[in-house]
């Protein structure tokens, strides 16, 4: 067990693993990016499939879960606080107001960029220590929950809702 336990723990593996993470996430940040340029704001408007959350919905909820990452990453305080009520604690047909798309496109924009500064500076062992929401002693029995594990979990989050509006773009 000691061999495997170096083995996880080789410097030149955590670089690799930290940078496939944070490369995935900037991928499908772009992805986003690439797909709110090409969409037009009645399409935005439009629900993703019958029933369903519209884009306006899902663009509020992507900023807002990566609002959510810069206190759980340590990175700083939120930039758009308010987003969460709107986009993460209530469903889309609640009866709150809701930014106009252009101020969500800014949003999304502004909080990707502040999240972009910190993955540049933060080190591979900084990646594989404890986030914000779990306590020193639960991160002892559970080290796999860890800011890099956020930050891959809030990837595939990202890239189910991505999956989402791009059904935007047939109507």
């Amino acid at each position: 067990m000691k061999a495997q336990e170096e083995k996880t723990t080789n410097p030149a593996e955590k670089e690799l693993f930290v940078k496939m993470v944070v490369d995935a996430w900037k991928t499908q940040n772009s992805r986003v990016d690439k797909l709110l340029a090409e969409l037009s704001d009645e399409q935005l408007e439009s629900e993703a499939a019958p029933g369903k959350n519209s884009g306006v919905y899902l663009l509020g909820h992507l900023a807002a879960v990566n609002d959510g990452l810069l206190e759980i990453l340590g990175f700083g305080e939120k930039l758009a606080p308010q987003l969460e009520n709107i986009f993460i604690k209530n469903p889309e047909k609640s009866d709150f107001e809701k930014p106009s798309i252009t101020k969500l496109k800014q949003f999304w924009q502004e909080i990707n960029a502040k999240i972009g500064e910190h993955l540049e500076k933060t080190t591979a062992d900084e990646w594989f220590a404890r986030h914000t929401a779990v306590s020193d002693e639960d991160f002892a029995k559970e080290p796999h929950r860890n800011k890099l594990n956020v930050l891959l979990s809030r990837t595939v989050h990202q890239s189910y809702h991505l999956g989402q509006m791009a059904l935007l773009a047939k109507k």
